[in-house]
């Protein structure tokens, strides 16, 4: 199964743009800092995720501005086919 569930800051978005087949897409990078218990440790994590969201959930991701906190519901896939490069494609998108 792939499937990833983030809470974040936008930090940064791209300007709007259409696939050759008009679907609209919007791009976005997603920072997030927490910290979780890995082998009976306290570890910090912190990371920029980047985010594309496609159709319909555009206008939405479009309404929610920089500094904003979201969680986004998706999966991983490459960011061209062969890339070592992943980014998350959003399915559900909240603004929190």
């Amino acid at each position: 199964m792939n499937r990833l569930e983030v809470e974040g800051q936008v930090l940064e978005r791209s300007p709007l743009r259409y696939t050759p087949s008009g679907v609209a897409v919007l791009e976005f990078i997603v920072s997030h800092e927490s910290e979780v218990t890995e082998a009976g440790l306290p570890r910090r994590i912190a990371f920029a995720l980047p985010v594309v969201a496609m159709g319909d959930l555009v206008q939405m991701a479009g309404a929610i501005g920089l500094g904003s906190n979201v969680r986004i519901q998706g999966f991983l896939a490459p960011v061209r086919k062969d890339s070592p490069r992943f980014r998350l494609h959003a399915q559900r998108i909240q603004q929190i």
